[in-house]
């Protein structure tokens, strides 16, 4: 029941007239209840208004408390904010399978969504922003209405959008459509509630992370390869959640070996927020993987892997995409290059990468799957072995397992006959003009080879990867409006690496109307050994729109850093 008697299903009152029928979350953190208890009215229970019916992931948190700060005038030291957010996020954050689907939210990934169920939802909660941001909270029913209240209020486009008739409702003269606003509210209600079994289940064993120790790194970097490295992490304090840091990263195709140091806080007991640093001074380049870095990372509930994103640039637009594999003594394999092989070659070496692996193993103790024979085995240390391998000719092919001495690493090497297409990543691409007053945001591609699968039709469900590609990269104009001539104006694109340097933001002189930098061009790879049927070489591109610069952002990430 709701206040004065209505029920909820009354959609002509006010979300804020209702009464809170779920069971509130108390907050027991004195700080918390000190600085916010003012305005959100404490009850009997420990109960705070609003905020004992809502769970957010940091991120969520942060924005939520820079909101306070700059629409209610809440006075709150850097300290005090990064305690209270810390404690939200723990005792009121989200359960590790509930923050998973939306992680790339918080590693600043920009992909196209898969998560959005509906064109409702969509039109109603991801035309302005992701749908992985209502996503990385869990509310009431009556805090969801009221989160579509503050969008009303603060922004007119989403008035439109909530009043707007969902797609498919009464034309016929019948029952008033519901509003896109409605039809949000029952999906969310329904599939982010605030008491969930997940919850339920992580909220009473949530710990202090025990990370200290060793943890095998493979990392990779688009348009860089691969990198294997060690990261060492030792806890400030006896249970303590904040940890410092010292990675090392081996690049796998030229051998650099780059050291980083950092530190760490470890929110609900598997979310790693990070920063950290390469030894040496300042980047020299803008992709230098030396640069100062944030890192977002995702422990499994056991502790013994974790997955994420290292990321910097202006628009965090540069990022190593991680996967940490805990040391325990026993033999691991956490990376293999090459990581491809043709079928029908002999004699190849395969580096294999891990920790503890032993002294002396015996062709008999690596196994690549049938098909591949291992004719010789060396090691070069605990963490490096080298096997000497035939690939038959009608070796299966696709991604397989590698096993060293009873360790396997899933998906580590892929067979191929041939390489029958390339696909440039990203295939659709933002960059933004800058330099003079506002940070460039560049954009690295790369080319992978793909294989068409067993029907040699490429396009299909039965095509996989196989390996990078060398390429020469050049732009080429996307037509859209005569004689813009946007390949001369938007940037610069190195023809070796595959980085996109944009122009500067403008007004550009010798441009047409003076027009700024901005435009579309076509990303075009050019393969320089593979070849197609004809004997032509192979050729992927992608689309690439260069943009003026984010002169507003309305939310700023680097004012909680």
């Amino acid at each position: 029941m709701l206040a004065g008697g209505a029920h909820a299903a009354d959609k002509s009152v006010d979300p804020a007239d209702w009464t809170e029928i779920d069971v509130g979350i108390p907050v027991t953190d004195k700080l918390t209840t000190q600085r916010c208890g003012g305005c959100h009215t404490p009850d009997a229970k420990g109960n705070l208004s609003r905020i004992s019916w809502t769970r957010a992931t940091p991120e969520g948190w942060a924005q939520t408390l820079k909101r306070m700060v700059k629409l209610n005038g809440l006075s709150i030291t850097p300290d005090e904010a990064r305690s209270v957010v810390k404690y939200l996020s723990s005792s009121h954050g989200l359960a590790p399978e509930e923050a998973k689907p939306v992680m790339y939210f918080a590693e600043r990934r920009i992909q196209d969504e898969t998560i959005i169920p509906n064109d409702v939802l969509h039109q109603a909660c991801a035309s302005c922003h992701a749908f992985a941001q209502p996503m990385s909270s869990r509310r009431s029913h009556r805090e969801w209405a009221l989160l579509q209240n503050m969008h009303k209020a603060l922004y007119a486009t989403a008035q439109r959008a909530y009043e707007t008739p969902a797609a498919g409702g009464a034309h016929d003269g019948g029952a008033k459509a519901e509003t896109q606003a409605q039809v949000a509210l029952e999906w969310l209600t329904k599939n982010a509630p605030l008491h969930t079994p997940e919850w339920a289940a992580w909220s009473p064993s949530m710990r202090a992370p025990i990370l200290t120790g060793k943890w095998f790194v493979s990392a990779a970097f688009g348009g860089h390869g691969r990198f294997v490295g060690e990261m060492d992490l030792v806890a400030k304090a006896a249970g303590s959640d904040e940890f410092t840091s010292t990675t090392t990263l081996k690049s796998l195709d030229d051998g650099k070996v780059v050291t980083r140091k950092g530190v760490g806080l470890v929110y609900a007991g598997y979310s790693w927020r990070g920063t950290s640093q390469g030894e040496g001074g300042d980047a020299a380049r803008p992709d230098d993987i030396a640069d100062k870095m944030r890192e977002t990372m995702w422990f499994e509930p056991d502790q013994a892997k974790s997955v994420g994103r290292w990321y910097w640039g202006e628009y965090h637009e540069f990022g190593l995409d991680v996967t940490l594999t805990r040391e325990t003594g026993a033999p691991m394999v956490g990376a293999v290059w090459p990581n491809a092989l043709k079928s029908g070659v002999t004699g190849a070496q395969v580096h294999l990468y891990g920790a503890a692996l032993p002294a002396s193993l015996s062709p008999g103790d690596v196994d690549f799957g049938s098909g591949i024979t291992v004719r010789k085995v060396a090691s070069l240390s605990s963490g490096e072995v080298v096997a000497t391998v035939d690939v038959g000719t009608t070796a299966v092919a696709g991604s397989r397992s590698v096993v060293v001495h009873g360790a396997m690493l899933p998906k580590a090497l892929t067979v191929y006959s041939r390489i029958d297409y390339i696909k440039v990543s990203p295939d659709t691409a933002l960059a933004h003009l800058g330099g003079i007053k506002y940070g460039k945001g560049y954009q690295q591609f790369a080319a992978t080879g793909w294989s068409a699968g067993s029907d040699g039709k490429p396009g299909n469900a039965d095509d996989f990867p196989i390996r990078s590609v060398p390429v020469s990269w050049s732009l080429a104009e996307f037509p859209t409006v005569t004689y813009d001539d946007d390949v001369h104006f938007v940037g610069k694109l190195d023809p070796t690496s595959g980085l996109f340097t944009p122009n500067v933001e403008g007004p550009d002189t010798q441009r047409r109307f003076m027009r700024n930098n901005y435009g579309e061009v076509w990303v075009v790879a050019t393969a320089k050994d593979e070849k197609d049927a004809a004997g032509k070489p192979l050729v992927g591109r992608s689309y690439l729109v260069t943009t003026v610069p984010a002169y507003k952002r309305w939310d700023q990430p680097e004012v909680s850093e």
